[in-house]
């Protein structure tokens, strides 16, 4: 069935049913376009009004019956046939209509045509191809009536065929017109939804054009695609407030959304069962943020593309495009809470490559003096931060960094060795360094200790000079931090009696403590903190090390089962091991799996292992009510 009859001078044998067939359609679009391609007042009101119906059949209004979606199917073939003759001057309304139509409010047949007209628009030389890269890239989204029906089964159906509509047309533009993908990036850029836009508008965008990168179009545009759906996360992530997470007093740290407080957190359900007291943001309570709803919805989609990416046999590509992300944009950002957790989930999938080149980045910035102060200050926390929380991160690997670490601080103490007075805002980068250092074997430690390679390098590293120089960084570290490292050191007799003794009473809060971190405040910056975004939380949970899971050296160190009575003698032979230079081979395996099936989730409330003299009393939660967390300006 063609158009409806325009013209009373056409010949009875081009008619079908009072209708035009296909091939007399198209011909007679092309003679309308003909007649009104010359100036207004040189068209016949005859050639007006076979113009203007033409213009009602292309028409983007939503609704259309089905007689009028078939007269719509054949005119876009037909316009399709006459392209070069389609003109921006005197078929301006024309294109408008065109370019201004949602292909969601459409069948199959119509989309179809729709987009084979768009992809014969594009590759006119130098006339329509910016409108219709904008017309595709508009159609990201459906529409805002479609948004209340596009979770029902139907849809999601047809959403995903859609996207792959639109992925199709952009694949035979790129192809056709090697320009496309130069202005791909700028519409994209221009298109891109912003912190403020609406959550739906957001999260159809983002997921269909992440379909690009895995796509042959993701070929020609890079990592662009990927590089700034990195950057909305972290405008979402900096656009959100502690107050908009913490349903509680926002005073208490982030640990205590741990189960270290068991009491405190956990809840009973009506049969006793206990279930997880962590605490998000509520979509439903008045406090929580739209901009925490955006996030989490937007952190789901992009780790659904970094597994689909893994599942493809891209991940390595992937991991190389958060890699140069997080240098440039995740690594400086201010308060970023959570979007640097795209970069742990994507280690966690392939903790051999992508997990290791993450800490290596991190340590290479650190020790870097080409590196300015607050990006080096900031990668030691992310480095001290990730190493403690990545289960998927082997111990070789931990040992590793940490040696490289201490032997950095042990360089810095050799070459300052005439200093006489703390100075932290001077000294904040070996500051720094030694709280990650520490901060690291409080998480790690007692998994090190297990395996016999890794215990003689740990008591192979000048700790005791490091930690007993002038600069004195256990007067200047966080306490919290400060005081589970050193009672974890005594229970593996990693450090003497004498320096714990000297430092004994000095363990409590100074102005030291507050002063290496800044007005960043990086000394509190733990970015790798528990994740409290609720619907992206399955995706960070399984690989998280939490702080009542870790297992301590204090906490049953001496049963049979583990290290055969390690006493002080024998802590003193591991010191005095010949096999000095031990290569750790990151590949290594450790016994994670099997050590954290055996180990207890509930923390110890005594201090075993009593180092405080007199009334001092030391505590053994690790490290809580520090914060939440801030990331340096």
């Amino acid at each position: 069935m063609g158009l409806e009859l325009w013209r009373s001078d056409i010949a009875m044998g081009e008619l079908q049913d009072g209708y035009l067939s296909d091939s007399a359609a198209f011909s007679s679009v092309a003679e309308v376009l003909q007649r009104v391609a010359k100036s207004r007042d040189m068209i016949t009101e005859s050639d007006r009004e076979q113009y203007d119906q033409l213009l009602k059949i292309v028409t983007p209004t939503r609704k259309k019956n089905l007689d009028e979606e078939v007269l719509l199917v054949t005119a876009l073939k037909a316009l399709t046939g006459v392209v070069t003759r389609i003109s921006s001057t005197f078929h301006y309304s024309l294109l408008n209509n065109v370019f201004s139509m949602w292909i969601w409010n459409y069948g199959l047949e119509a989309r179809n045509a729709l987009l084979e007209l768009i992809t014969n628009l594009a590759v006119v030389p130098d006339k329509f191809l910016e409108n219709c890269l904008d017309m595709l890239v508009r159609n990201f989204r459906p529409p805002e009536w479609l948004w209340a029906h596009i979770n029902q089964p139907r849809w999601h159906v047809e959403k995903k065929m859609i996207y792959g509509q639109l992925h199709e047309a952009l694949r035979a533009i790129t192809y056709l017109v090697p320009l496309a993908p130069f202005k791909l990036k700028g519409i994209l850029d221009v298109r891109m939804p912003k912190h403020h836009s609406k959550k739906e508008e957001i999260i159809y965008f983002v997921e269909c054009m992440l379909g690009l990168e895995i796509d042959e179009v993701g070929v020609y545009l890079g990592n662009t695609l990927l590089q700034m759906v990195v950057d909305l996360l972290v405008d979402l992530d900096v656009n959100i407030s502690w107050d908009d997470i913490l349903k509680e007093d926002h005073n208490k740290g982030i640990f205590d959304m741990e189960l270290e407080d068991l009491e405190d957190n956990t809840k009973h359900s009506a049969d006793g069962v206990e279930t997880s007291g962590r605490k998000g943001y509520d979509a439903d309570n008045g406090v929580a943020s739209k901009n925490a709803s955006k996030l989490d919805a937007l952190m789901v989609i992009v780790c659904e593309h970094i597994n689909s990416s893994a599942h493809y046999g891209c991940l390595v590509k992937v991991c190389e495009t958060l890699l140069e992300s997080f240098r440039k944009t995740v690594l400086n950002a201010y308060k970023s809470k959570f979007s640097q957790f795209v970069m742990f989930y994507a280690c966690s999938l392939d903790p051999e490559i992508c997990g290791l080149k993450f800490a290596i980045l991190l340590t290479d910035i650190f020790v870097s003096k080409a590196e300015d102060p607050i990006s080096r200050m900031s990668a030691v926390a992310y480095l001290s931060s990730y190493l403690s929380r990545a289960r998927f991160i082997s111990s070789a690997t931990v040992a590793s960094i940490v040696r490289r670490l201490v032997e950095w601080c042990h360089d810095y103490c050799n070459s300052h060795s005439d200093c006489k007075n703390i100075n932290p805002s001077h000294h904040r980068l070996f500051y720094a360094g030694c709280q990650a250092m520490m901060y690291i074997l409080c998480f790690r430690m007692r998994l090190m200790m297990d395996i016999p390679q890794l215990r003689s390098i740990l008591f192979h590293m000048p700790l005791e000079e490091i930690l007993s120089h002038p600069l004195d960084p256990l007067k200047v570290c966080l306490p919290t931090i400060v005081q589970e490292f050193l009672r974890q050191a005594k229970a593996a007799y990693l450090i003497k009696k004498p320096i714990l003794t000297i430092l004994q009473n000095d363990l409590l809060e100074s102005e030291f403590s507050k002063s290496f971190g800044g007005i960043e405040r990086l000394d509190m910056f733990f970015p790798f903190d528990p994740y409290l975004l609720k619907e992206s939380d399955r995706f960070m949970r399984p690989n998280f090390e939490f702080w009542s899971m870790v297992r301590k050296t204090y906490n049953n160190y001496n049963s049979d089962e583990e290290f055969e009575d390690l006493d002080q003698d024998s802590a003193d032979e591991a010191g005095n091991d010949e096999n000095d230079d031990v290569d750790v081979s990151y590949g290594d395996d450790d016994e994670l799996g099997h050590s954290m099936n055996k180990m207890s989730i509930t923390p110890r409330t005594v201090y075993e292992f009593g180092m405080a003299q007199g009334n001092i009393r030391i505590s053994s939660k690790m490290p809580a009510r520090i914060r939440p967390s801030v990331s340096p300006m």
